[in-house]
């Protein structure tokens, strides 16, 4: 299965968690090796994008917020490429819509 392609990628979840350098979890610092920065999240919205295009999306959980569902695969960016796991969900009693929730390294 594929995340649709209107999947909701929200700028802030960019712009002021991913982008940013930080204590604990801190995801900028690997992003930043293949070129995304900050001053451009839509480079990764792009990349982000092409991934769900070509990659299956796998059901991995279900709980009280609802379905989340991980596809794994090669961001391609500015400078580079990076391996990464994105994360999905699909809320309950909500409009069905899939909603970026995170990304990761792939380990």
């Amino acid at each position: 299965m594929k995340i649709p392609s209107d999947a909701l990628i929200p700028h802030e979840k960019l712009t002021q968690y991913l982008l940013v350098s930080k204590e604990v979890d801190d995801k900028s610092k690997f992003l930043a090796q293949a070129g995304f920065v900050r001053e451009n999240p839509d480079a990764l919205v792009t990349a982000i994008r092409e991934l769900i295009q070509r990659e299956n999306a796998v059901h991995d959980l279900t709980n009280v917020y609802g379905d989340y569902y991980r596809v794994e695969g090669e961001l391609a960016g500015p400078k580079g490429r990076l391996l990464v796991v994105t994360i999905w969900i699909v809320k309950v009693h909500c409009d069905d819509k899939f909603r970026f929730v995170t990304l990761k390294p792939k380990r």
